[in-house]
């Protein structure tokens, strides 16, 4: 089984920056993430490729919003 978001930190503008995975005590840095995710080394989530900017982490959609990225960085 991969590692599960757990939490998440943004910047000042509220930007993602960082997401703390299961089993990890340190936060790891959002590019590093996406690396991640586009092995499946992250569960629950993936990454979006939008044409006109980086790319991004969300995690996969279950009907609960308190597991969200934006969510657990505090971007309500």
């Amino acid at each position: 089984m991969g590692k599960r978001i757990i939490d998440a930190t943004s910047d000042s503008s509220g930007k993602t920056i960082s997401v703390r995975l299961s089993g990890n005590s340190t936060n790891t840095p959002i590019s590093t993430a996406i690396g991640m995710a586009e092995r499946g080394q992250i569960e629950g989530a993936h990454v979006v490729h939008p044409s006109c900017n980086d790319p991004y982490l969300r995690t996969n959609p279950d009907g609960r919003t308190e597991n969200s990225i934006d969510m657990l960085s505090g971007d309500k």
